[in-house]
Protein backbone atom coordinates (compact mmCIF):
# COMPACT_ATOMS: atom_id res chain seq x y z
CA UNK A 1 0.00 0.00 0.00
CA UNK A 2 1.51 3.29 -1.11
CA UNK A 3 1.06 6.39 1.05
CA UNK A 4 1.46 9.86 -0.48
CA UNK A 5 1.70 12.97 1.73
CA UNK A 6 1.17 15.93 -0.59
CA UNK A 7 2.28 18.49 2.04
CA UNK A 8 5.83 17.18 1.70
CA UNK A 9 6.07 19.22 -1.51
CA UNK A 10 5.39 22.92 -1.80
CA UNK A 11 2.22 23.76 -3.73
CA UNK A 12 -0.84 26.00 -3.51
CA UNK A 13 -2.49 23.12 -1.65
CA UNK A 14 -0.73 24.35 1.49
CA UNK A 15 -2.59 27.67 1.25
CA UNK A 16 -5.95 25.93 1.33
CA UNK A 17 -4.78 23.65 4.14
CA UNK A 18 -3.68 26.59 6.27
CA UNK A 19 -7.06 28.26 5.85
CA UNK A 20 -9.17 25.24 6.82
CA UNK A 21 -7.06 24.92 9.97
CA UNK A 22 -7.31 28.62 10.92
CA UNK A 23 -9.88 29.15 13.71
CA UNK A 24 -10.67 32.65 12.42
CA UNK A 25 -11.24 31.68 8.80
CA UNK A 26 -13.27 28.67 9.99
CA UNK A 27 -15.99 31.11 11.09
CA UNK A 28 -17.02 31.42 7.43
CA UNK A 29 -18.64 28.07 6.46
CA UNK A 30 -18.81 29.03 2.78
CA UNK A 31 -15.08 29.65 2.63
CA UNK A 32 -14.37 26.50 4.64
CA UNK A 33 -16.41 24.34 2.26
CA UNK A 34 -14.83 25.97 -0.78
CA UNK A 35 -11.32 25.38 0.55
CA UNK A 36 -12.12 21.71 1.15
CA UNK A 37 -13.44 21.61 -2.41
CA UNK A 38 -10.25 23.25 -3.70
CA UNK A 39 -8.16 20.64 -1.90
CA UNK A 40 -10.24 17.99 -3.67
CA UNK A 41 -9.55 19.63 -7.02
CA UNK A 42 -5.79 19.74 -6.44
CA UNK A 43 -5.74 16.15 -5.16
CA UNK A 44 -7.78 14.99 -8.14
CA UNK A 45 -5.16 16.35 -10.52
CA UNK A 46 -2.45 14.53 -8.54
CA UNK A 47 -4.42 11.28 -8.58
CA UNK A 48 -5.02 11.68 -12.32
CA UNK A 49 -1.28 11.24 -12.89
CA UNK A 50 -1.61 7.65 -11.67
CA UNK A 51 -4.28 6.68 -14.22
CA UNK A 52 -3.76 4.84 -17.50
CA UNK A 53 -3.75 6.85 -20.73
CA UNK A 54 -3.99 6.25 -24.46
CA UNK A 55 -3.62 8.58 -27.46
CA UNK A 56 -6.66 9.97 -29.23
CA UNK A 57 -6.90 12.14 -32.33
CA UNK A 58 -9.03 15.25 -31.93
CA UNK A 59 -10.17 17.30 -34.91
CA UNK A 60 -9.58 21.03 -34.56
CA UNK A 61 -10.68 23.83 -36.94
CA UNK A 62 -7.18 23.73 -38.48
CA UNK A 63 -6.18 20.10 -38.37
CA UNK A 64 -5.78 17.13 -36.04
CA UNK A 65 -4.18 17.02 -32.60
CA UNK A 66 -3.18 13.87 -30.76
CA UNK A 67 -3.78 13.97 -27.02
CA UNK A 68 -3.28 11.48 -24.21
CA UNK A 69 -6.62 10.76 -22.52
CA UNK A 70 -7.37 8.62 -19.45
CA UNK A 71 -8.80 5.20 -20.20
CA UNK A 72 -9.82 4.23 -16.66
CA UNK A 73 -13.47 4.21 -15.65
CA UNK A 74 -13.57 6.21 -12.43
CA UNK A 75 -16.05 5.85 -9.56
CA UNK A 76 -16.01 8.63 -6.96
CA UNK A 77 -17.27 7.67 -3.53
CA UNK A 78 -17.71 9.59 -0.31
CA UNK A 79 -19.04 9.17 3.21
CA UNK A 80 -21.89 11.47 4.20
CA UNK A 81 -21.99 14.28 5.33
CA UNK A 82 -18.50 15.69 5.86
CA UNK A 83 -17.18 14.16 2.64
CA UNK A 84 -19.47 16.11 0.31
CA UNK A 85 -17.24 19.19 -0.35
CA UNK A 86 -14.14 17.05 -0.92
CA UNK A 87 -16.17 14.78 -3.19
CA UNK A 88 -17.38 17.81 -5.16
CA UNK A 89 -13.79 18.96 -5.66
CA UNK A 90 -12.92 15.60 -7.19
CA UNK A 91 -16.09 15.66 -9.29
CA UNK A 92 -15.17 19.10 -10.67
CA UNK A 93 -12.10 17.43 -12.22
CA UNK A 94 -13.39 13.90 -12.90
CA UNK A 95 -16.64 15.21 -14.34
CA UNK A 96 -17.34 12.01 -16.29
CA UNK A 97 -17.06 9.78 -13.21
CA UNK A 98 -19.78 7.63 -11.73
CA UNK A 99 -20.60 8.34 -8.08
CA UNK A 100 -21.22 6.40 -4.89
CA UNK A 101 -22.47 7.58 -1.49
CA UNK A 102 -22.37 5.92 1.92
CA UNK A 103 -23.62 6.90 5.35
CA UNK A 104 -21.60 5.94 8.41
CA UNK A 105 -21.65 6.94 12.05
CA UNK A 106 -19.80 6.21 15.26
CA UNK A 107 -21.43 4.34 18.13
CA UNK A 108 -20.24 2.91 21.41
CA UNK A 109 -18.80 -0.56 21.03
CA UNK A 110 -17.43 -3.11 23.46
CA UNK A 111 -15.48 -2.27 26.58
CA UNK A 112 -11.83 -3.35 26.45
CA UNK A 113 -9.53 -2.95 29.46
CA UNK A 114 -12.05 -0.63 31.06
CA UNK A 115 -12.28 1.65 28.00
CA UNK A 116 -15.28 2.11 25.73
CA UNK A 117 -14.35 1.40 22.13
CA UNK A 118 -15.99 3.04 19.14
CA UNK A 119 -17.31 1.20 16.14
CA UNK A 120 -18.38 2.49 12.75
CA UNK A 121 -21.75 1.47 11.35
CA UNK A 122 -22.66 1.93 7.66
CA UNK A 123 -26.43 1.92 7.03
CA UNK A 124 -26.97 3.38 3.55
CA UNK A 125 -25.18 2.99 0.25
CA UNK A 126 -25.97 3.98 -3.33
CA UNK A 127 -23.29 2.83 -5.76
CA UNK A 128 -22.71 1.55 -9.29
CA UNK A 129 -20.65 -1.52 -10.06
CA UNK A 130 -16.97 -0.92 -9.33
CA UNK A 131 -15.77 -4.12 -11.02
CA UNK A 132 -12.51 -3.44 -12.86
CA UNK A 133 -12.83 0.33 -12.37
CA UNK A 134 -10.70 2.89 -10.56
CA UNK A 135 -12.29 3.67 -7.20
CA UNK A 136 -11.63 6.97 -5.43
CA UNK A 137 -12.99 7.37 -1.89
CA UNK A 138 -12.87 10.95 -0.60
CA UNK A 139 -13.27 11.52 3.15
CA UNK A 140 -11.75 14.65 4.72
CA UNK A 141 -10.52 13.30 8.08
CA UNK A 142 -8.64 10.00 8.27
CA UNK A 143 -8.47 9.83 12.07
CA UNK A 144 -8.67 6.16 13.07
CA UNK A 145 -9.14 4.76 9.57
CA UNK A 146 -12.28 2.91 10.62
CA UNK A 147 -14.76 4.92 8.50
CA UNK A 148 -12.60 4.58 5.42
CA UNK A 149 -12.18 0.85 6.02
CA UNK A 150 -15.91 0.29 6.53
CA UNK A 151 -16.73 2.33 3.44
CA UNK A 152 -14.20 0.51 1.29
CA UNK A 153 -15.34 -2.95 2.40
CA UNK A 154 -18.99 -1.99 1.84
CA UNK A 155 -18.21 -0.89 -1.72
CA UNK A 156 -16.50 -4.21 -2.45
CA UNK A 157 -19.99 -5.73 -2.47
CA UNK A 158 -20.36 -4.01 -5.86
CA UNK A 159 -17.27 -5.59 -7.40
CA UNK A 160 -13.49 -5.58 -7.22
CA UNK A 161 -11.86 -2.35 -8.42
CA UNK A 162 -8.71 -2.34 -10.53
CA UNK A 163 -7.16 0.16 -8.14
CA UNK A 164 -8.41 2.16 -5.16
CA UNK A 165 -7.33 5.64 -4.09
CA UNK A 166 -8.23 6.60 -0.50
CA UNK A 167 -8.08 10.40 -0.29
CA UNK A 168 -8.25 12.70 2.73
CA UNK A 169 -7.33 16.23 3.74
CA UNK A 170 -5.65 15.21 7.02
CA UNK A 171 -4.65 11.74 8.14
CA UNK A 172 -2.76 10.17 11.03
CA UNK A 173 -0.08 7.47 11.23
CA UNK A 174 -2.51 5.45 13.37
CA UNK A 175 -5.16 5.46 10.63
CA UNK A 176 -2.63 4.58 7.95
CA UNK A 177 -1.34 1.66 10.03
CA UNK A 178 -4.94 0.51 10.58
CA UNK A 179 -5.64 0.53 6.84
CA UNK A 180 -2.35 -1.12 6.02
CA UNK A 181 -3.21 -3.97 8.39
CA UNK A 182 -6.90 -4.35 7.53
CA UNK A 183 -6.30 -4.20 3.78
CA UNK A 184 -3.30 -6.54 3.98
CA UNK A 185 -0.95 -3.85 2.68
CA UNK A 186 -2.55 -4.27 -0.75
CA UNK A 187 -0.51 -2.97 -3.71
CA UNK A 188 -3.83 -2.10 -5.36
CA UNK A 189 -4.55 0.64 -2.78
CA UNK A 190 -2.99 4.11 -2.57
CA UNK A 191 -3.60 6.49 0.34
CA UNK A 192 -3.42 10.20 -0.47
CA UNK A 193 -3.21 12.78 2.33
CA UNK A 194 -2.98 16.54 1.93
CA UNK A 195 -1.24 16.39 5.33
CA UNK A 196 -0.46 13.85 8.05
CA UNK A 197 -0.77 14.98 11.69
CA UNK A 198 0.91 13.13 14.55
CA UNK A 199 -1.72 12.14 17.13
CA UNK A 200 -5.35 11.64 18.17
CA UNK A 201 -6.85 13.01 21.37
CA UNK A 202 -9.08 11.05 23.78
CA UNK A 203 -12.14 11.80 21.63
CA UNK A 204 -10.40 10.46 18.50
CA UNK A 205 -9.97 13.90 16.94
CA UNK A 206 -6.81 14.63 14.97
CA UNK A 207 -4.31 16.96 16.67
CA UNK A 208 -3.57 19.65 15.59
CA UNK A 209 -6.10 18.84 12.87
CA UNK A 210 -8.92 21.30 12.31
CA UNK A 211 -11.85 20.19 14.47
CA UNK A 212 -15.06 18.54 13.24
CA UNK A 213 -15.13 18.91 9.44
CA UNK A 214 -18.83 18.12 9.16
CA UNK A 215 -19.83 20.71 11.75
CA UNK A 216 -17.60 23.34 10.17
CA UNK A 217 -19.15 22.67 6.77
CA UNK A 218 -22.80 22.37 7.72
CA UNK A 219 -23.35 23.34 11.36
CA UNK A 220 -23.50 21.45 14.64
CA UNK A 221 -25.42 18.19 14.46
CA UNK A 222 -27.97 16.84 16.94
CA UNK A 223 -27.77 13.12 17.63
CA UNK A 224 -31.04 11.20 17.83
CA UNK A 225 -30.07 10.08 21.32
CA UNK A 226 -30.07 13.73 22.39
CA UNK A 227 -33.74 14.10 21.39
CA UNK A 228 -35.06 11.47 23.79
Amino acid sequence: MQVINLSENNSILNQFLSEIRDVTIQQDPLRFRRNIERIGEVMAVEVSRALNYAPKDVTTPLGTATVQLPTDQVVLATILRAGLPLHQGFLNIFDHAENAFLSAYRRAGRVVDGKQELEIVAEYMAAPSIEGKTLIIADPMLATGMSMEVGYLALLRHGKPKHTHLCCTIGTPQAIDCLRQSLNDSPDVTVWCAAIDPILNDKKYIVPGLGDAGDLCYGIKIHLSDCN
